[in-house]
């Protein structure tokens, strides 16, 4: 009888004993020196947006940041989805396009860093030259408020049109009050401009769907913004999450001279730095 009491004994030691090495380790990943890993989840059009994001990824991995890059095929949901949470950041944007997506959505995002800027520019498969188009010759133009009205500010710029004093970004063909090739302007979809170039004489697209559909603007195009439009392309988060430090990492990851020098490389002035 005492063997086994003996025995029933030991086994009870033994098991203290497993039970408190399993409660060290626990304890030893939670001592300090060990550093935890912050995930940022953040929305962006694929080009140039995610590649840019891309080369600020491996700067963040050194300060304990993993940066997960959602591509998003249509910009129009890249707010959305941030308003809603289903992602920390957006990169996609100007600040004109933010604006009036808060007043028009009650939301209250806000920019952090500018990073670059894409000029827009003028595209076509039929003219060479601006003075070669006809009278009624169809223009393609961005359909969204900010971007519609900047195309019409690119053709204004071109010599083609005249928009009404003071209308600006905001404008609208309703704001042409000059036309002497009696431009036939169509808004549509950002991301159908490129393809509609089959049909269109010219096209006004955004540098973003430019360059996905291979077209260099600087090489390509046959009128282009200019470079120092105040269109710059910024980093958008949640107004509670502007002071984040995860957020700030990000931001001077984006400012980074690895950024500026990818951005200069690769571009080759189709998107210049903004800082």
């Amino acid at each position: 009888m005492k063997k086994v009491l003996v025995l029933l004994l030991s086994l009870m030691i033994l098991a203290l004993g497993v039970s408190g090495c399993g409660n060290g380790q626990q304890s030893d990943a939670k001592q300090p020196g060990k550093t935890e890993t912050t995930k940022l989840v953040v929305g962006a059009t694929a080009v140039p947006h995610a590649e840019i994001l891309e080369v600020a990824k491996p700067l963040l991995e050194k300060e304990n940041i993993e940066l997960e890059i959602k591509v998003f095929t249509d910009y129009v949901q890249l707010n959305p989805a941030l308003k809603d949470g289903q992602i920390d950041a957006n990169f996609f944007q100007h600040i004109p396009y933010l604006d009036d997506y808060n007043q028009n959505n009650n939301a209250d995002l806000v920019w952090t860093v500018k990073v670059h800027n894409e000029p827009m520019g003028v595209y076509s498969n039929k003219v060479a030259k601006l003075d070669e188009l006809q009278d009624g010759a169809k223009v393609g133009i961005p359909n969204d408020a900010t971007n519609g009205g900047r195309a019409l500010m690119v053709l204004e710029s071109a010599g083609l049109i005249t928009l009404a004093e003071g209308v600006g970004v905001n404008a609208t063909p309703h704001d042409i009050v000059d036309n002497p090739k009696n431009l036939d302007v169509m808004m549509m979809d950002a991301a159908m401009l490129p393809r509609t170039l089959e049909v269109a004489d010219i096209c006004v697209i955004n540098s973003n769907y430019a360059l996905e559909a291979d077209l260099n603007p600087v090489e390509d195009s046959i009128f282009m913004e200019p470079s120092d439009s105040p269109f710059a392309n910024v980093l958008v988060v949640q107004a509670q999450d502007k002071d984040n430090e995860a957020i700030s990492k990000l931001g001077q990851a984006l400012q980074s001279p690895e950024v500026k020098e990818f951005l200069e490389s690769k571009y080759q002035g189709s998107c210049v730095p903004s800082f």
